[in-house]
């Protein structure tokens, strides 16, 4: 599972240090039969995120649509991760998978704006990502694509980290 595969470098966030926005990625509404007719059942994709590299998903199911969000944003926030951001961008490009879904993630000019579809979208404004170019490649499922945006987002390294690592000015680790 995608939280079972953080690196060493990423480390998790208690909730109460942030303030939190929360975006709702996809509601799903879903229906079992039974003798007195259909009952129905809906489940939810919230994305929440500080707007300064903190992010987290959940998934809340419910017999209502608020309950299920309510559960949503609470599952979220037990899954925040810190992501590095340089200049309100992602530091370098990314592949990230889940499951069927893949997503290019690459950084972007300052200006861009955010260049990605519906659940990519949320993730990185959640984020606090401003200018990114992304592509949605494989499943368009938002519980996939969430989780490999995700994935992608785990994968990056920090310049500061690898400018230390090399020894290097931060410049020159742009620079080559």
């Amino acid at each position: 599972m995608l939280r079972d595969k953080r690196d060493n470098n990423q480390q998790t966030v208690k909730n109460s240090e942030t303030d939190l926005k929360e975006k709702v990625v996809a509601i799903n509404r879903v229906a079992t039969a039974t003798k007195g007719g259909r009952r129905f059942s809906f489940s939810a994709v919230v994305v929440v995120g500080d707007g300064n590299g903190t992010v987290g998903y959940g998934l809340g199911k419910a017999n209502e649509v608020t309950d299920a969000i309510a559960k949503g944003v609470d599952d979220a926030k037990k899954n925040l991760v810190k992501i590095p951001l340089y200049k309100h961008t992602v530091p370098h490009p990314m592949i990230g998978k889940y499951s069927g879904g893949f997503v290019l993630v690459q950084p972007a000019a300052a200006g861009t704006g955010v260049i990605a579809g519906g659940a990519m979208r949320a993730v990185f404004e959640s984020a606090g990502i401003r200018d990114v170019l992304a592509k949605s490649k494989g499943s368009s499922n938002p519980h996939n694509v969430v989780k490999a945006t995700l994935d992608a987002l785990l994968k990056m390294r920090d310049p500061m980290v690898v400018a230390k690592q090399r020894g290097i000015s931060l410049a020159q680790v742009f620079n080559g």
